[in-house]
Order: C-alpha cells, then structure tokens, then sequence
C-alpha cells in the first residue's frame, strides 16, 4: 500500500486536497443533467404497454421500470449538488428546471433546503441530528426517555423505514408533515403531493393498473430506497466516536466524512 493511502488527510490538508474538484463546469453539468433527463425520459415511455401503435413486451417494460429508479435516483443526486449551488450556481433555467424536478420527485426546493441546509450547519451537533437527517441518541440519553421517544427513535431509524423511503421519508417526511407544519413557507410540498397524486392517477386511467406499478410505484420505489439508505449510511457508521463538550450540549465524532 502506498504511503498516500496510509495517511488519512484531515482539516485544511482535506480542504486542499478536495479544492481542485470545487470548480464547477458549466458544459459538464448540463450535460450531466440534460443526458441524465433524456435517459429518464425514454425509461419512463419503455414502461409504458405502448407509444404511437408499439406495443412493448413485459420483460423489456421491467427492466425499464427498474432503470427509471435508478435514473431517478440519479438526476436526485445531481439536483442534490444544484440545490446546494455546487453546480450551475447562476443559472435561473437550471433553477427553474430543478426546482420542478423537486416537486416531481417529492423533494420538493423549499423543505429541501429548510431541512438540509440546517443539517449541514449544524452537522455533528446530537441535539439538532434529527433535523434534515436520521436521529443519533447515545445510550444514556435512549435510556432516559420515554417509550414514545423510544420507540419514535427506532421505527425512524429502522432498516423498514428506510426500505420503504418512499412512504416515510419522502411522501409523508418531505411532502405531507411540512405542508401540514407550515403551510405558508411549504406550499410546493401540496403542489408536490398533489401532482405525484395526479400523475398515479393519470397514468392509471390511460395505461391501467400494470402501468401503475412500472411506471410510478417501482421507480420511486427503487429511487426512494436507495436514497434513503445511502444518506443513513453516508452519516451513521460503526467508527463514528462522540466526545462531549464542556455544556454537555453538543457532541462532536472524532473522525466524520465531508457532509453532500
């Protein structure tokens, strides 16, 4: 092993060495973006039973039904990156463009950003860890609350509710709970829950029931799932160590990976 790969970079050495991928290439995101959408265009159509007289068999529908998953989990990531303006920072059309994608993958731009942002700044704090992320209790803290705290802290962090992200996490967590909470700041959350429902709708009474699942259910299933779980797995792993800080407030891990 090289010695390059023996020694962990931490503080301004990590910074240095991750600055020359900080500049962003205003080609190379939108083609990541525009390739990535027509990709997730002509998956989502191969779901369908059939386009302009084509009929498509069931197999070949499947496999497009499970590429729109990872499609969509795909352009998530990118408008990950745009909504923290890594990427496309000035562009009014690639804000536009995003922030409908938002709304049609149930993250909708404003809760995205409350939620998230917050993490970010206050990242590797316990006391605010559930907030735009998966709670972190230590143990004595677990063993002095209540049942319901208890047991809200494990059905939240339970592999089920990560599998089912698309119920948990994104339908209710980024759509339906923000409406309800503020719905002057999160109005895009209605709009959001309101178009997916249309869109289930829609695509039922024109293409049927099978169309249902291959063209809506699957795909955001398989999306949801998987985004749901590498967020958890990108902020909670078994080397992670807390010390306290003096008021007893705040915890901080000893070694944790750069927060996107």
């Amino acid at each position: 092993m090289s010695d390059t790969l023996k020694v962990m970079r931490t503080g301004k050495d990590l910074i240095l060495a991750t600055k020359p991928f900080a500049a962003d290439s205003t080609a190379k995101s939108w083609w990541c973006i525009l390739s990535t959408a027509f990709m997730l265009v002509v998956a989502i159509a191969g779901t369908l039973p059939h386009i302009a007289g084509i009929h498509f068999y069931l197999a070949a529908r499947i496999a497009c039904s499970i590429f729109t998953g990872l499609l969509l989990l795909r352009l998530f990531v990118i408008y990950h990156d745009q909504q923290h303006h890594a990427i496309l920072s000035r562009s009014r059309l690639a804000e536009y463009f995003m922030r409908a994608f938002g709304v049609l993958s149930l993250s909708p731009s404003s809760i995205w950003r409350a939620s998230h942002n917050y993490h970010h700044k206050h990242n590797s704090k316990l006391r605010s860890a559930h907030i735009g992320s998966y709670p972190i209790m230590t143990k004595a803290e677990y063993l002095r609350s209540s049942k319901r705290t208890r047991f809200d802290y494990l059905f939240m962090r339970h592999p089920l509710t990560i599998l089912f992200g698309y119920v948990f996490v994104f339908f209710y967590g980024m759509c339906v709970y923000p409406f309800f909470n503020d719905p002057r700041e999160h109005y895009d959350c209605l709009i959001a829950t309101l178009v997916h429902l249309a869109l289930a709708a829609v695509v039922t009474w024109f293409f049927g029931w099978a169309a249902l699942f291959l063209t809506v259910l699957i795909p955001y299933f398989i999306a949801s799932a998987i985004g749901a779980y590498l967020f958890y797995a990108q902020h909670n792993f078994p080397a992670c160590r807390f010390s306290t800080a003096r008021d007893g407030l705040m915890k901080r891990p000893r070694w944790n990976p750069p927060a996107t």
